[in-house]
């Protein structure tokens, strides 16, 4: 079996990143960090989530996040499953973030889209069937 351990995120600032994934995952926690350099930045760096996955934050990120709605290479979204995705837009919302897009209409399934504060597109979904050929329709 294979499962995604982590995401590593470059961000400008660490604790405007954390507002908005400790409202996504109010139990996961700050689970170590410390600073280093990379390719001679300095930057602080932590982990933040529980005892089987976590999000790797780095900050002195500088530029912007690629234009979401242009085609340039590079990470266009990531996405988390919830059985509560009316509690995760309400955490969200009241952190001061709003959904950026909604998903596509579909019975057994629904989905928005916010942005964090570093331009990244982060996907929630929550299913209303556990059957895979009901979740995973391609129509």
């Amino acid at each position: 079996m294979i499962k995604l351990e982590h995401v590593n995120l470059v961000v400008t600032d660490i604790e405007k990143s954390l507002s908005f994934y400790k409202a996504v995952f109010p139990h996961w926690e700050v689970r170590g960090g410390g600073q280093g350099q990379w390719y001679g930045k300095s930057r602080n760096w932590l982990h933040f989530g529980d005892d089987s996955q976590y999000i790797a934050l780095n900050d002195n990120g500088v530029g912007d996040n690629r234009d979401l709605t242009g085609h340039q290479v590079g990470l266009a979204h990531f996405a988390f499953v919830t059985d509560d995705l009316q509690g995760v837009i309400n955490r969200l919302a009241q952190a001061g973030f709003a959904i950026d897009k909604n998903g596509a209409e579909d019975p057994y399934r629904e989905n928005v889209y916010f942005i964090d504060c570093d331009g990244y597109e982060v996907e929630f979904v929550q299913y209303h069937s556990d059957l895979p050929n009901l979740r995973n329709r391609y129509e």
